[in-house]
């Protein structure tokens, strides 16, 4: 059975985004007035780390990045968002700047709603804070995750778990990446991206790289990846499960069974 990352969920009325698409309707109609749909352009900036959060943005498809800004100009990403959760929602927690910047790295379209309306259908919603916990708690994982991945783990299994997750947000092996906006990404110099690329490519985890186009051989990159991306994407489904176990014994042997495929094409 071929993987298809995260499922695309178009109900009628056309909610592409999974949290929106999951809310109780009567609980959607608090948000639906104030939502209005733009597009996710190429590298644009959704937020920048320390302005004040105006939007939050529900993306129906593209991927994001949340990325921190060092003070010697250096860059690393702590997360990566899709049509599974949404850039801004901490805004519920009161006024407070950005601590990352938002930026898109692979276009779509998005729901937007000003941050003040949202957190007025928060306090009114059991709902919505019930969907705000559980995704919330999903990219705290994300991040602590990330943490430690960063620090423990070789920098070419981080990128091939980078790549894996934008992979998931967009439902298509052709990335629309640049080795610039990899080396952001992972925080290293763009000669060493030059010197991983050519690993990938030689083991086959990378089909092309043109134009800003990689193109991905998936199975042979999560058996590049660490098992950090596995349990991220595990999160992120078990937000929408119904049944968590099941969703968990899914998840994980299909991983099993892309590493797995891997080894044998190898042997």
């Amino acid at each position: 059975m071929p993987y298809h990352g995260f499922p695309a969920v178009t109900p009628p009325g056309g909610i592409g985004n999974r949290l929106l698409a999951a809310l109780p309707a009567s609980d959607l109609d608090l948000l639906r007035p104030e939502l209005e749909m733009v597009p996710l352009d190429q590298d644009a900036l959704l937020s920048r780390a320390g302005d004040q959060i105006e939007y939050v943005f529900f993306p129906h498809s593209g991927a994001i990045s949340l990325m921190i800004d060092m003070a010697d100009g250096q860059t690393v990403a702590t997360a990566a968002i899709g049509r599974e959760g949404a850039v801004g929602l901490l805004s519920v927690l009161g006024p407070s700047p950005s601590a990352a910047t938002a930026v898109v790295h692979a276009a779509g379209t998005a729901a937007r709603i000003p941050a003040s309306r949202f957190h007025a259908a928060f306090n009114r919603s059991l709902a919505i804070r019930h969907a705000v916990q559980k995704y919330t708690r999903a990219m705290l994982v994300q991040f602590q995750l990330g943490s430690a991945c960063n620090a423990l783990h070789p920098v070419e299994a981080r990128m091939a778990r980078w790549l894996l997750q934008l992979r998931d947000r967009i439902d298509h092996d052709v990335l629309p990446l640049t080795q610039q906006a990899l080396s952001q990404i992972l925080g290293v110099r763009r000669t060493t991206v030059t010197l991983l690329m050519r690993n990938l490519r030689a083991r086959g985890a990378i089909r092309s790289e043109q134009r800003g186009r990689i193109e991905i051989d998936r199975s042979r990159l999560a058996a590049a990846a660490c098992e950090c991306h596995g349990v991220m994407r595990l999160e992120v489904e078990e937000i929408f499960s119904m049944n968590t176990a099941g969703s968990r014994q899914a998840i994980l042997a299909d991983d099993e069974r892309i590493s797995g495929v891997e080894l044998d094409d190898a042997m």
